[in-house]
Parts: structure tokens; sequence; C-alpha cells
């Protein structure tokens, strides 16, 4: 996928552009045979009768240029829909999915920044990179990035699973997770986390890999652990239950395409 990330926006609209637009968790897109969804390529007469709010260009694909922003219902055209970003996964190609990511974190960012953090002023978008700028102070915002860390504990052949008191599906356990704290090493946070939420103590703490996770702006930080001591004790203002769980008998769990179904499958590669 030829995604190039920039903020410098061409001086002219070309004859369409791809739009990743947005209303609460969903997305934008236009509907294709068998079940699959595509990102709007749109051209600007269609794109008047759309009202977007908080446009913001963001890049290119290939040569065309991507555009995110906001829109109300009543404004949907015909043939395309609503789809949760979540969703998107499999019902398009996987570099269209990580843009879409991208493009939902810029979205927010340049919303929810609007004016200044510091003295109240309203902000302005600076033209060379994706950072809004207060007049009046000189305070710089760039996009949010929250770090957090989630881990596979194993003990005996077994790994620990929460389910959350959140999560949509409430059939489905994952991996523990939480964000790191200003001032905390990752292998502090992870100690931590899992301690706080489930009462165990863990070691031997390995990293794994990132991902970007924009629900809303998270940089998902995997590790992996061992047990090492303590009685499963769950916080119940974060976790509805948690328990050990063998290879061969898994609960629900999230899909490959997340850092946490990632590592629930190297558990059962690993530890069968």
């Amino acid at each position: 996928m030829d995604f190039i990330k920039t903020a410098l926006e061409p001086s002219k609209f070309s004859d369409k552009a791809y739009f990743f637009v947005f209303s609460g968790h969903n997305i934008l897109v236009k509907e294709e045979p068998d079940n699959f969804v595509s990102i709007p390529c749109i051209e600007e007469k269609v794109l008047a009768q759309m009202k977007l709010n908080g446009i913001c260009f963001f890049g290119k694909v290939k040569n065309l240029s991507c555009y995110c922003g906001r829109i109300t219902p009543e404004n949907i055209p015909d043939k395309y829909k609503m789809i949760n970003l979540r969703a998107l996964y499999g019902k398009i190609d996987n570099g269209f999915w990580s843009i879409a990511g991208y493009a939902r974190q810029i979205c927010d960012w340049n919303m929810n920044f609007k004016f200044c953090g510091r003295c109240g002023a309203q902000t302005k978008t600076k033209k060379d990179e994706h950072a809004r700028v207060c007049p009046k102070c000189n305070l710089i915002s760039y996009p949010r990035i929250s770090p957090a860390i989630i881990t596979a504990v194993v003990k005996d052949k077994q790994i620990l699973l929460g389910r959350g008191v959140n999560f949509p599906d409430k059939k489905m356990f994952s991996v523990l997770a939480g964000f790191v704290e200003p001032g905390e090493a990752l292998e502090d946070c992870v100690k931590r986390e899992i301690f706080e939420e489930s009462g165990i103590k863990v070691k031997n703490i390995q990293y794994v890999k990132s991902q970007s996770w924009p629900f809303p702006d998270s940089l998902m930080i995997g590790f992996t652990a061992e047990y090492e001591s303590g009685e499963l004790s769950i916080d119940s203002q974060e976790l509805a239950e948690a328990g050990w769980f063998k290879s061969d008998n898994l609960p629900i769990v999230p899909g490959k395409q997340t850092l946490a179904g990632e590592l629930i499958e190297w558990f059962v590669q690993n530890h069968s």
C-alpha cells in the first residue's frame, strides 16, 4: 500500500479524493458486492452535499489525497452506510484498514484540540506537520498517543484471561491490559496492572511487539510474563471475571488481527 503520511495539503483539490468520515465509533463506507465495502473516493460536487465537519488532510494513497472528517447521520449519501471501525477488519483491504485507524486518530485530535489547553484561545493548524498552535501563548498540541501494556501471563500451561466490565461482547475474554502512568517504566506497569486487576504477581517479563490501536488513541505494547505468586482476586471495577485457561479450552477471545489475539495464539502454539 503506497500510503504517504503528510500534512502538506495540495493547493488545489483534485478531481476526487479518499474521505475517511466518522460518526461516533463508526466510519462511512460504500457498499460493494459480496458483503465487502470500500472507503469512499469522492468527487468535489458530492462532497458539498455531505456537509462534513472538521475536514483535515492527512496524506496520500496511490497519488490520491486523503482527508478525514465527521458527518451527521442525515447527510449520509445514498449507497453509503456507517460501519463500526472494529468491524471494518476483514471487509476491506488491510492497508486501508490501517489507514482508517490512523485517520480516526488524526480526526479526533483535530476536533478535540481546537482550543488551547493552557490559555483557552482558539488554535490554528500548523501547515507543515500535524500540530495545532495557539496564537496567544504558542503552545503546540500534537496528536495524542496513550501507551498501554498488554500481557500474556502463563502458569503451568495455562494463560490468565479476564472479561472486562466494558467489553462490548459479554462472552469475550482477553489478556490483561492497562495504561502506563507518568514516570513509570513499561515493565513496572506490567507488574502493577496485573497485580491491581487480578492479585497476581509476575516475573520474567519479555517484550513481544507493539500495535497502534485507534480506540481512540492507544499504542498497545505487548509482553509475555510468568506467574510468580498470588491467588486470583479481581478488581470488580475493571473485570467482570477472570481465570486460568488451557490452550484446548479457551473461551471466546479477540481475533488474530489484534495484539491480544496474537499473544493468545503465541500461548496456544507454545503451551499445548
